[in-house]
């Protein structure tokens, strides 16, 4: 039995958690993609996957196998076309980390318009906040805010984001609007975790200020900070495309505007890989091209 035939039916069985929709997918018989299945675990020695009268899922080994081979699979596909001057299509799915503040309308329309484009890709985004280990865990494509992306990866600059200081009308009634930047000493500050310290560095007019805020809640996940801000509850630095709306209509006021601006700058961040898949590219160019991400 063909090897890599055994691992193209496994990869399709596991992102359809079906061995009759995969079998299908193929035309092969289910009972022919089962055994396929068998061979390839008594080849390797271990269950690949967990079998009930319901459902199909996978085991730890099958996880570690399925990202690994997914890979190969996908580069495989990528040379042959190479060779062959055909057109790749993308497919499969393609496994994405981004920073929660992307859970928003306009980057929910970004992913709806790629996928209608694209529609042989199933788009699994994780948006937990955490900084996860691409390579490790079989992540395609992260899109991260950062200055400094990981060098042992590749990045792709995708566009500016800016990021503003802001205050709902509550809370500056109760404490007064800041004028200054010393204004801002000793406020109350919704301080992102993965942002370090709790001082900000202003230059104003070529002189340094540096302000010491007072962090009354700490979070990683930036739509509880940004839930926070509304209720008044202090000041959040917190990115343009989520606060944008809430600006316009007064419930956020935006904080020394001519001061505490921060534009950083949004990557497409992914494994140094010697052939990128049709799915990644494709993704990548699409996002970058997209007039909503400006």
């Amino acid at each position: 039995m063909d090897s890599l035939v055994s691992m193209r039916v496994f990869c399709l069985v596991a992102e359809l958690k079906s061995f009759a929709a995969a079998a299908k997918r193929l035309r092969i018989s289910p009972a022919m993609a089962s055994k396929h299945v068998m061979q390839l675990e008594k080849r390797l020695g271990t269950r690949l996957l967990n079998r009930t009268s319901r459902r199909v899922s996978l085991s730890e080994s099958g996880t570690l196998y399925f990202e690994q081979a997914r890979q190969m699979l996908d580069s495989l596909d990528e040379v042959e076309a190479a060779v062959s001057k055909a057109t790749v299509v993308p497919r499969g799915t393609l496994r994405l980390t981004a920073p929660v503040w992307m859970a928003n309308a306009m980057f929910a329309g970004v992913l709806a318009d790629y996928q209608a484009r694209y529609p042989e890709v199933c788009l699994d985004v994780d948006l937990s906040g955490r900084l996860v280990n691409l390579v490790e865990e079989g992540f395609d494509l992260a899109l991260r805010a950062t200055g400094a992306p990981d060098e042992a990866l590749i990045a792709r600059p995708i566009t500016k984001v800016a990021f503003y200081m802001v205050a709902a009308p509550a809370y500056l009634d109760r404490v007064g609007h800041p004028t200054k930047p010393a204004d801002l000493a000793g406020q109350a500050f919704l301080h992102y975790a993965l942002y370090p310290g709790e001082s900000l560095s202003l230059n104003r007019n070529g002189t340094v200020e540096t302000v010491k805020l007072k962090p009354v809640l700490r979070s990683g996940n930036e739509t509880l900070l940004h839930m926070a801000a509304l209720e008044g509850m202090g000041l959040a630095f917190l990115p343009k495309w989520l606060v944008t709306e809430d600006i316009a209509a007064g419930r956020l006021v935006l904080i020394l505007p001519d001061d505490i601006i921060f534009e950083g700058r949004l990557f497409a961040v992914y494994p140094s890989r010697k052939y990128l898949s049709a799915k990644v590219r494709t993704f990548i160019d699409f996002v970058a091209a997209d007039k909503r991400m400006r």
